[in-house]
C-alpha cells in the first residue's frame, strides 16, 4: 500500500492519500452514487465515509449534492479533477497487471489467474 501510494501520489495528484484514491474509485465515472452505496462498497461507515468526502470535497475531487427524488439521499460524483485521479489510478494498475504477467506463458497467466479467484474466494469468507 506505500508503494501504491508513492506511485500515485504524483504531480497534481499529491495532495491525496491511498485511502483518497481508494474512495474516488469506488464512486466511480459512472452517475453519481449515495453516500450508503459507496460506504458499503469500502466496508466503512457512512460516517466514516462522510470525513473522507468532506475532504475531496475541498480539495476539488468530489461533488456533492442532494437527489432530487428524496432530499434526505446525498449523492456523490467526481469533479473533471477527481475524473483525471480516477483514470490515474486505473493506469497504474494496468501497469502493475501488465509488469505481474510480463513474460509469462499463457499457462502461467491461467495458474496466477486461479491463484487469484481462490485468495478473492478466501478473503470472502471473512465479509460474511
Amino acid at each position: 500500500m506505500t508503494l501504491e501510494e508513492k506511485a500515485i501520489r504524483t504531480g497534481e495528484f499529491s495532495e491525496i492519500s491511498n485511502n483518497d484514491m481508494h474512495i474516488i474509485e469506488a464512486i466511480g465515472i459512472d452517475e453519481p452514487r449515495n453516500m450508503s452505496f459507496v460506504a458499503k462498497k469500502l466496508s466503512v461507515t457512512v460516517g466514516t465515509l462522510t470525513i473522507a468526502v468532506n475532504n475531496l470535497v475541498k480539495k476539488g475531487y468530489v461533488n456533492r449534492t442532494r437527489s432530487e427524488k428524496d432530499r434526505r439521499v446525498v449523492l456523490i460524483s467526481l469533479t473533471e479533477k477527481g475524473r483525471r485521479a480516477y483514470e490515474h489510478h486505473r493506469l497504474f494498475h494496468d501497469k502493475m497487471i501488465k509488469a505481474t504477467i510480463a513474460n509469462m506463458s499463457e499457462q502461467e497467466e491461467e495458474v496466477l489467474a486461479q491463484a487469484l479467484t481462490n485468495l478473492i474466494g478466501f478473503f470472502e469468507q471473512y465479509q460474511q
